[in-house]
């Protein structure tokens, strides 16, 4: 499996967001989850927790046990989220930081903000930077039916990367497969690496229910290989954007095959350094409130 070419596509893939809806734990049943998740056999598929930045103080409490110098494992790496008043979200995460510079149990290696204008981004990106560290800055955009290019082009000025949302917990939450494919379409122009996040809790697209509810209403999600193979296929301009919009909008588990060497989706091959390239510069990982339904679903398909 570490050689494979799933595993090149899905190592660190998903970002842990189990404080945010459909899941939305309690900070200590959060933490408690990600904490479980780094020791288990499927840590290799596991990213960063993600927290809202006026919550860092929380997570402290909640996680000092795994925080202390001299506790076992890895250290955690957290993805904190900026709010509209960024300047002082960007303060708590830098005394967050200088709090934790010493046992280096935590780092904080992603910050991920929302951005609606080009002046927007620039704002974000000046508070980021008096964040201190070498972390990666993910703007969230609006995916819709305006061309997405400007923005992403907004982005790429400032050395970012963009965020796309690809769900939610209603049916008018997922954007419109032409509209997400245009979007990685203009990463992939702009060289603007991507993250995705919400309704990508299966890897593929199907009817599933939109929460946890009883008798919860159902509706049609995006699957992450369709979204992540489809950004690689573009990615190495092996498809063109309407191909990858028949790819994010495909369900049919046959249509695709998984050697130890490649991934295919109806004859377009993609390497295993293909996908280690699409990782590094398309598509970096998704959040997702729940890291079990991810797993799970690979098993139950028979992919893991």
């Amino acid at each position: 499996m570490p050689d494979s070419a799933l595993h090149a596509l899905l190592h660190d893939i998903v970002d842990y967001a189990g404080l945010f809806p459909p899941a939305q734990l309690a900070m200590d049943a959060a933490v408690e989850s990600y904490a479980s998740y780094l020791a288990g056999p499927d840590a290799w598929m596991l990213g960063a927790f993600v927290v809202p930045s006026t919550r860092l103080e929380e997570l402290e409490r909640a996680a000092a046990p795994h925080f202390a110098p001299d506790a076992p494992g890895p250290r955690w790496r957290v993805s904190a989220l900026l709010g509209a008043e960024v300047e002082g979200d960007v303060e708590r995460v830098a005394a967050f930081v200088a709090r934790h510079a010493a046992g280096g149990r935590v780092a904080v290696e992603q910050l991920e903000a929302k951005a609606v204008s080009a002046d927007d981004v620039a704002r974000v990106a000046r508070a980021a930077r008096a964040s201190g560290g070498a972390r990666s800055l993910y703007v969230e955009l609006p995916v819709g039916p305006a061309d997405p290019r400007p923005l992403v082009d907004a982005v790429a000025r400032v050395g970012a990367r963009a965020k796309v949302r690809t769900g939610g917990v209603t049916t008018d939450a997922f954007p419109p497969a032409t509209a997400l494919a245009r979007f990685i379409a203009a990463c992939v122009d702009a060289g603007v690496p991507f993250k995705a996040t919400a309704g990508l809790h299966h890897p593929l697209r199907a009817r599933y229910p939109l929460t946890y509810a009883p008798n919860a209403e159902r509706g049609t999600m995006y699957g992450f290989l369709n979204v992540f193979l489809a950004a690689a296929l573009l990615g190495e301009r092996a498809v063109a954007e309407e191909d990858a919009v028949r790819l994010l909008e495909e369900g049919d588990p046959a249509a695709f095959a998984l050697t130890d060497d490649a991934i295919a989706w109806r004859g377009h091959a993609l390497s295993r350094d293909a996908l280690v390239r699409a990782r590094a510069r398309v598509a970096t990982s998704f959040g997702s409130c729940s890291f079990r339904e991810p797993v799970d679903d690979l098993r139950s398909l028979g992919m893991l």
